[in-house]
């Protein structure tokens, strides 16, 4: 019957491009009552094999797995085959940095009070499950940072991706089960909140969340998941920044791409562009033409740069709150308005510094230029005054500049001459204030939040 099933649309044209059940909370209860009753003995070597053969299987399939990123999340067929190739490397750092323990050793004997013991420590995986919840923008690389690092450290996990992109996910389980998974060790549930209420977060065999995705999500599962360690990964509203001294043509490239790579739906994405009043006429030139050279249309046209936002109510809201900028003053100098889920790269100047344009996080590829003073303490104050903390990009060479902004940007990563989203799979990546928790991704830090550290003694006599 419908109400057990739930229709996954494109984009684009709106054509139903798969089914997938709906679970309730008795199907989700079920699915960490089997995880937590199976107790993994993967040895390193094994879980390193499982790894690394994901990561294998997933290479030489990359173009299936764009082809399904693009049907379901409508994002271009250049962005698609660009996350499956970066899949690739979480699933093979994860490989690597299995085989290497990072237990510690301390010497006890290192104070009058000290014996002639030694304490060494030791990682284990979580007693009970992890519960991992994924977002629709990047389909395949979300839940790739939460399941590899989770089977790298032998835990076992309940996933559940977003119902607007779940196929891609479902694909990856069946490649992992295939890559010699035990099947115990995943489950994927599938369906909406309405069915499922709050079972991925209250449930009593979950002794970890962690979720990517919205703000509001993410302090929901912050009051509600009670006595757990929660993992939140939530939006960003990052700025590049551009001073006076900078060489204006890579600055403008910088905005371009980091604005509208994967339709500008990453948390990480040029949400606000701050350039120093003394620069800014000539920069928004070089930004125009820069944008006009973005194609915008069909995602599995090889040529598109610009596929859809996740759908047509987001596409409105973007809109919506481009007229609001102009009706306070901001001039769009390049962009067509909204066409069902395409939203054009819009580029948009003179924008007031609070309009919900660049005060919210908006999640699609709109250019947004904010003249600032050209005072670094001004502009230090701009880009701190909204609700986020995740990333930056500066395009400066002067090193007072740059030290000030990375002792004083309130965010998790500043990146000199680069995207605010740069990073590799495996280097510490989050944010601060509403962006998150502190907690990292990178499957290093991943893996160390998604284990127990036990320390363990000994007498030693050297």
């Amino acid at each position: 019957s419908t109400e057990d099933m739930v229709e996954v649309r494109n984009p684009y044209d709106d054509s139903v491009v798969g089914l997938i059940p709906a679970a309730r909370p008795e199907h989700v209860r079920e699915a960490f009552a089997k995880a937590k009753a199976f107790k993994p003995a993967l040895s390193r070597y094994e879980r390193q094999r499982i790894l690394q053969k994901t990561a294998e299987l997933l290479f030489a399939r990359k173009e299936e797995f764009a082809r399904l990123i693009t049907a379901e999340a409508g994002l271009c067929w250049k962005d698609s085959l660009y996350e499956a190739s970066r899949a690739y490397d979480v699933w093979s750092f994860a490989a690597q940095l299995t085989i290497k323990d990072d237990g510690e050793m301390f010497s006890c004997d290192i104070s009058p009070n000290g014996k002639a013991r030694k304490i060494f420590t030791t990682r284990q995986p979580l007693l009970g499950v992890i519960s991992a919840i994924t977002p629709f923008n990047h389909p395949l690389n979300m839940v790739s940072h939460k399941l590899a690092p989770a089977i790298a450290t032998n835990n076992r996990l309940v996933l559940k991706p977003t119902e607007l992109t779940p196929l891609t996910a479902l694909a990856l389980a069946d490649v992992l089960y295939e890559a010699g998974l035990p099947p115990e060790m995943l489950s994927v549930v599938t369906g909406n909140p309405s069915t499922m209420g709050d079972a991925m977060i209250t449930d009593p065999d979950a002794d970890l969340v962690t979720f990517t995705g919205s703000v509001r999500v993410g302090k929901h599962i912050a009051a509600t998941a009670g006595y757990k360690r929660i993992v939140l990964e939530l939006g960003g509203n990052d700025p590049l920044i551009v001073m006076e001294d900078a060489d204006l043509d890579k600055a403008a490239e910088l905005a371009v791409t980091g604005a509208t790579k994967n339709s500008g739906q990453r948390c990480t994405a040029v949400k606000r562009i701050l350039v120093v009043e003394s620069v800014a006429d000539a920069f928004a030139k070089l930004v125009v033409e820069k944008a006009k050279k973005l194609k915008c249309g069909d995602p599995m046209d090889p040529a598109t740069d610009v596929g859809t936002v996740i759908n047509a109510r987001s596409a409105a809201l973007f809109q919506a709150r481009v007229d609001d900028a102009v009706a306070k003053g901001a001039k769009v100098l390049h962009g067509k308005r909204a066409e069902g889920a395409l939203f054009h790269p819009t580029v948009v100047d003179h924008i007031p510094y609070t309009c919900e344009l660049v005060h919210e996080e908006t999640f699609g590829p709109v250019i947004p230029i904010i003249r600032v003073p050209n005072d670094i303490a001004e502009v230090i104050r701009i880009s701190n005054s909204t609700a986020y903390g995740l990333s930056s990009g500066i395009c400066t060479n002067r090193f007072d500049y740059i030290q000030r902004f990375v002792a004083e940007l309130e965010v998790g990563t500043v990146n000199l001459w680069e995207v605010p989203g740069y990073r590799i799979e495996m280097s510490p990546f989050g944010g601060i204030k509403d962006s998150g928790l502190g907690y990292k991704e990178g499957v290093v830090e991943a893996m160390k939040s998604f284990t127990n550290v036990k320390t363990w003694s000994m007498p030693w006599n050297a």
